[in-house]
């Protein structure tokens, strides 16, 4: 599979934030380099922990990635409403590699007041150049919005608008 390059570059290492804003994936050592309402992009290094025996990418580690950066997007989209996935859905075309670094970026298709729908594209990337290289997994995920925030999670939502001035 060749390189197409539509996605967009994340920023260089050390540039990108590792604030637990998803813990899972926090523990994996993913890094969110964009959130706004129009777009999530982060990126994971493929460790040991991240494969799966034949040290490829597990196929959940990026249905993980694909939910939690919809799932972002979706929540600083519905103005920081709680919101629930209700359906995820994913192709998993290419490998990336023990040692390859991907790219999740999610970007919305119908963004309503009750559902919303979101794609979520992973790609493997040239670290010294953030550049894509190939797809390794399309997914789309929808999302409940509409549903009451519980006064507790207004930390997460503070610590989220600050992450989202990347």
């Amino acid at each position: 599979m060749g390189g197409t390059g539509e996605c967009k570059p994340s920023l260089p290492a050390g540039e990108a934030k590792a604030a637990p804003v998803d813990r899972a994936l926090h523990a994996l050592g993913f890094e969110f380099t964009l959130i706004t309402p129009r777009e999530v992009v982060g990126r994971l290094p493929v460790t040991e922990t991240c494969c799966q025996p034949f040290n490829w990418l597990n196929g959940g580690v990026s249905a993980l990635m694909a939910e939690t950066t919809a799932s972002i997007g979706g929540y600083v989209a519905s103005g920081y409403r709680r919101l629930a996935g209700v359906q995820l859905s994913i192709n998993h075309v290419g490998p990336a590699r023990l040692g390859d670094v991907v790219q999740a970026q999610a970007t919305p298709i119908q963004l309503g007041r009750k559902i919303q729908v979101w794609e979520v594209q992973i790609w493997r990337i040239d670290p010294s150049t953030s550049e894509c290289k190939d797809l390794v997994s399309t997914a789309r995920v929808t999302l409940l919005t509409n549903l009451s925030t519980p006064e507790e999670m207004k930390s997460y939502e503070v610590g989220l608008k600050k992450l989202a001035k990347l």
